[in-house]
């Protein structure tokens, strides 16, 4: 099919979960250092991965009728509140490349919950901005379960769609729908019109599983009425707790084609679902020394697993909180002991330049900020150093290229600690490999993750048990002070 015969379609991707409360902020070489591609330069990052723009390349290699071209591709890991330049950058790129010519449709890959410094709403910004640019052009977008959304970030799209996993283990299946719909509708098969119902409420995720408990029971019901004629999605979305916006809370999202009432009906449907198990999304974890007890507890040949989502990195955590760090020493299991992570980028510069077996006073956590903790200070030896980089092999973000910068791995009294050169959450059995560590001979793993981290570790562990850690992003939402959202949906 000749060039001028083909239907034109345009891709571009901002995701970016911000956490409010974190003490850090995050700019533009976060973003360039993750992922910052653009045209021809998305294809050997995003061929062949279990990843939104993985489906994108997948459905361009099989629809020839369709010209499709990778604009501004941002992406960084979850963190503190963008700085208002590089949103205004990461915009301008991708509202330039729309202006280059005329689309025949358009996609965008968002989170829904990015904050700036400035900002507690940008992506409704965002949209607005893409909006003017392209008309009446339809316009589709996916967004994270964790999306904070509010009525007119959805008045200006044509389609809308949510991850349906947590582990978030569909990114691409997700994407491949969304491009499926809105060229869809750029050649007159479907008519999209939707709706949302929110929840007044914030809820933490750490009961959002879509494995189990009271979000799989939601997101069953979701998948049902995707059953029900006539309904194109429906997508529940948890909301984050951490990103402080006027749009935080629970929503429930439906699309139909052409019937706003039924998408309304389900949508309040949804919500109502949600709301009826609210309890039941809260969750009271145990103190570190509690959890490291349960796990020796938990009886079976693979190792325990503790996390510590407070300072999941995932969820905007530092890196850098040193409780349950400390719990482990003071436990001194006799078993082999992992703990994964602390990022401290001078540590790593340190340990590279007296090389491995040299021992060192060194300072875990506390470095960030004292507030979480302060640093533990004790003798380490330096067993391994890496560049950091690994391919990841487990469910989550299969197969993508990682790049957690140099590294190094410590022994501290028998326990194995990993120090890295940037903050990043270890979801995939990689992530150990790449530092030398058999899982199958670790008796107790700690990390600073959340439920992503089940994804990969499931099958390779015993147990996993979250702990209750002073942190970023902790269970109790009592810790946090409100400026956008109302205090009273976090109560």
């Amino acid at each position: 099919m000749s060039d001028e015969m083909k239907k034109r379609l345009a891709v571009a991707r901002l995701w970016y979960e911000g956490n409010s409360f974190s003490p850090l902020t995050t700019g533009l070489e976060i973003f360039e250092a993750r992922e910052w591609v653009e045209g021809e330069a998305a294809l050997p990052l995003y061929r062949d991965t279990a990843t939104e723009m993985g489906a994108v390349i997948a459905f361009a290699d099989a629809h020839e009728e369709w010209e499709v071209t990778f604009l501004r591709c941002a992406a960084a890991p979850p963190g503190g509140p963008v700085t208002d330049d590089a949103f205004a950058v990461i915009r301008g790129d991708i509202l330039d490349g729309l202006q280059r010519q005329k689309w025949d449709a358009v996609y965008l890959s968002l989170h829904g919950a990015m904050i700036t410094c400035g900002n507690p709403t940008p992506e409704l910004d965002l949209l607005t901005d893409v909006r003017s640019v392209i008309g009446r052009t339809p316009l589709a977008v996916t967004f994270d379960l964790h999306a904070n959304l509010g009525q007119p970030m959805i008045d200006l799209v044509d389609i809308a769609i949510g991850y349906k996993t947590y582990p978030h283990v569909d990114m691409d299946q997700v994407a491949a729908r969304a491009v499926t719909l809105v060229t869809d509708m750029a050649q007159g098969k479907v008519k999209p019109v939707g709706a949302i119902a929110k929840v007044p409420a914030i809820f933490t995720s750490f009961n959002m599983r879509t494995t189990d408990g009271p979000m799989a029971e939601v997101a069953s019901a979701a998948a049902k009425w995707r059953g029900e004629d006539g309904v194109l999605e429906a997508t529940v979305f948890g909301g984050f707790a951490y990103g402080d916006s006027p749009f935080a809370g629970p929503t429930a999202m439906v699309f139909a084609d052409g019937d706003r009432m039924l998408a309304q009906r389900a949508a309040k449907a949804l919500a109502h679902d949600m709301a009826s198990r609210r309890e039941r999304f809260q969750l009271k974890l145990p103190s570190p020394a509690e959890a490291i007890a349960e796990a020796l507890r938990t009886p079976g040949n693979k190792p325990a697993a503790i996390t510590d989502p407070a300072d999941n990195p995932l969820s905007g955590g530092i890196g850098d909180t040193p409780t349950l760090f400390r719990a482990l020493l003071d436990a001194r299991p006799d078993v082999p002991c992992v703990f994964a992570f602390f990022w401290d980028p001078d540590l790593v510069t340190e340990a590279r330049r007296a090389g491995i077996g040299a021992k060192l006073d060194v300072a875990f956590g506390g470095r960030v900020s004292p507030a979480f903790g302060k640093p533990a200070r004790i003798s380490a030896t330096v067993l391994a150093l890496t560049e950091g980089k690994f391919r990841n092999v487990g469910p989550f973000e299969n197969n993508l290229a990682i790049d957690v910068g140099q590294t190094a791995l410590f022994d501290v009294e028998g326990i194995k600690v990993i120090v890295t050169s940037s903050c990043q959450t270890p979801n995939d059995p990689a992530y150990f490999t790449l530092h030398g560590i058999d899982l199958a001979q670790v008796g107790l793993l700690c990390v600073k993750a959340k439920n992503h981290f089940r994804a990969g570790f499931t099958p390779l562990t015993r147990t996993i048990i979250e702990c209750d850690a002073p942190g970023p992003a902790a269970a109790s939402l009592q810790h946090y002070k409100f400026r956008y959202a109302p205090d009273s949906l976090a109560r």
